[in-house]
């Protein structure tokens, strides 16, 4: 019989996440508490890449609010959540947390363009910030700081994701790039949806790879030692990110007509000399 912790680890391990990788080092009860929320961002994530029908998408992610608001009055229906729940209280996931997941969701439905890089953070901040902040709780984090490192690495891991779907958001309809810094390269945006390569497009996405990086180097300039081994998982999954961006770089960018990503053995291996020398 399938239990809701079964249906979580498979929803985890069906992904081929980055994210799982990092998972398989934590500790029993811990690893428990990240596949159960990673498979809820999935649940809620899905609803909108999987969804071709707006209205449908919007009546799911609606049905979501009222199952996590249900949860945490104590009638969780859904596996997902009655496989997070025993967790919420242990490392003190709030619903607040939950709800803003979905709120980023709701903005791929609502929102296609962002017209500046402020505006693109303030989804950023929901859909990947606020993850950051849960998974670093679940980690085991001890120091107030560490919250302030788990957004900014949240957004420097969306900000390569963004830059690693280019052509498969464009095919949905959604450019996430803001508009501003399209004009910025003299890059239109039936270009992206033609899959049309130049030499603007190219600088543009170097642009966006060095905001990225020094993301990255930010967000690890603010992990504070106290917390270093703790957030082990969350520097495994910056690495196996950070070689993501390398290789999307190392092949110029060319992501308009093909999905970039690194093969599970090497996102293992990765995972594995991060655990070895933290």
């Amino acid at each position: 019989m399938s239990t809701p912790e079964h249906y979580v680890q498979d929803k985890a391990a069906a992904s081929g996440s980055s994210f799982y990788y990092a998972f398989l080092f934590l500790p029993r009860e811990r690893r428990a508490a990240i596949t159960a929320f990673y498979a809820f961002c999935r649940e809620v994530d899905d609803v909108v890449d999987n969804v071709s029908d707006a209205g449908v998408a919007q009546a799911k992610l609606a049905w979501w609010q009222g199952e996590v608001a249900k949860a945490f009055a104590g009638q969780p229906s859904h596996p997902v959540m009655q496989a997070l729940m025993p967790h919420v209280p242990v490392y003190g996931i709030e619903q607040r947390q939950l709800q803003a997941v979905i709120e980023g969701c709701q903005m791929d439905l609502e929102q296609t363009r962002y017209l500046d890089f402020a505006g693109l953070q303030r989804y950023c901040h929901l859909v990947a910030g606020v993850v950051g902040e849960v998974a670093a709780r679940i980690f085991g984090q001890q120091d107030e700081r560490t919250t302030q490192y788990a957004h900014k690495l949240g957004l420097a891991f969306q900000l390569t994701n963004i830059i690693r779907d280019v052509g498969e958001d464009a095919m949905r309809g959604r450019i996430y790039l803001p508009i501003s810094e399209l004009k910025q390269f003299d890059v239109k945006a039936h270009e992206i949806t033609k899959r049309e390569y130049s030499d603007r497009f190219t600088a543009l996405m170097k642009f966006q790879a060095e905001r990225a990086h020094r993301l990255y180097d930010e967000a690890l300039a603010l992990l504070p030692d106290a917390d270093r081994t703790a957030q082990k998982p969350g520097l495994m999954m910056a690495n196996i990110y950070r070689a993501l961006l390398v290789e999307i770089e190392r092949e110029n960018f060319q992501v308009l007509h093909q999905r970039i990503a690194l093969t599970p053995l090497r996102k293992l291996w990765i995972a594995m000399k991060t655990n070895w020398k933290q």
